[in-house]
């Protein structure tokens, strides 16, 4: 029973595009309305359940939007498939909560996100859903990084080609952090994949904004310099800045993040009961 039952656990968590838990995870063309010294695209990170990361992060984004900067927010926190919807939802909503209830999005505190979602509708600034859908994940688990992407894509980004062992190395590594140590090898090629065409997608769509700014709401992994999308986005088109902030739970995220802003941990039950039972 015990071995039937953890790859179903470890396919949810999978699949729904985060791991059980996890510590650590130019200015612009003036019609964009920005200030100087914001980036091209900013990366903000998350534990995904610590309210004072959230907080911290929101501070971050609000004070830059009321100096002046107007991009597009790019959300982990919806799929791609869903942009008609999130549009209409923008355009027909006044408040947040109209948009969350629009949405109708499972698996996320939306409490965390009510803020930035605001922030949006209060300053027109276009909701851009980034994030590769359950079905999609299950594809790309199944086929490979490439099935999720049109024949220019997989040019564009190489994805017909290995990736670099050390990249491929450092996901297997987080993967296997972030669930308790207990991923069964024959699992981790499919959980690698899906991780990277997450990052694809949100590379992607990131580029597809220019030439206006945009800002990246996801979880620290995602944001990474090192293994992320920033990655992603070195590796294929015209140079971009970028800055990327990690909030995190400790400071051990050195070279991970341009900048980490470090919120008191949550309390929370041992993440990794559910595999040790």
């Amino acid at each position: 029973m015990k071995s039937k039952l953890l790859p179903l656990l470890l396919v949810g968590a999978l699949l729904a595009g985060c791991a059980v838990y996890k510590k650590n995870p130019r200015s612009v063309p003036a019609a964009s309305g920005a200030t100087k010294g914001n980036p091209q695209v900013l990366l903000l990170g998350e534990v995904h359940d610590n309210r004072a990361g959230h907080l911290q992060r929101y501070e971050e984004l609000r004070q830059r939007v009321e100096a002046g900067w107007r991009p597009v927010i790019a959300m982990e926190q919806f799929d791609r498939q869903d942009q008609d919807l999130l549009n209409a939802a923008q355009e027909g909503c006044m408040d947040a909560g109209c948009v969350i209830r629009v949405m109708d999005r499972k698996g996320w505190d939306w409490q965390q996100y009510y803020n930035i979602l605001q922030l949006a509708l209060d300053h027109k600034l276009p909701l851009v859903a980034v994030n590769l859908s359950r079905a999609d994940a299950s594809k790309v688990v199944r086929d490979g990084i490439a099935s999720s992407f049109d024949a220019k894509t997989i040019a564009d980004y190489r994805l017909g080609e290995p990736v670099s062992a050390d990249w491929r190395k450092a996901q297997e590594r987080e993967i296997q952090a972030g669930h308790c140590d207990m991923v069964p090898a024959m699992m981790l090629p499919g959980m690698v994949d899906a991780q990277m065409a997450r990052d694809v997608w949100m590379a992607k769509l990131i580029r597809d904004q220019q030439p206006r700014d945009v800002v990246l709401i996801a979880g620290n992994g995602h944001v990474r310099k090192d293994i992320g999308v920033p990655r992603w986005l070195t590796s294929y088109g015209p140079k971009l800045t970028m800055e990327t902030i990690g909030y995190v739970e400790d400071g051990a995220a050195k070279g991970q993040f341009d900048a980490v802003k470090v919120a008191p941990a949550v309390k929370r039950p041992d993440p990794c009961a559910k595999f040790k039972k």
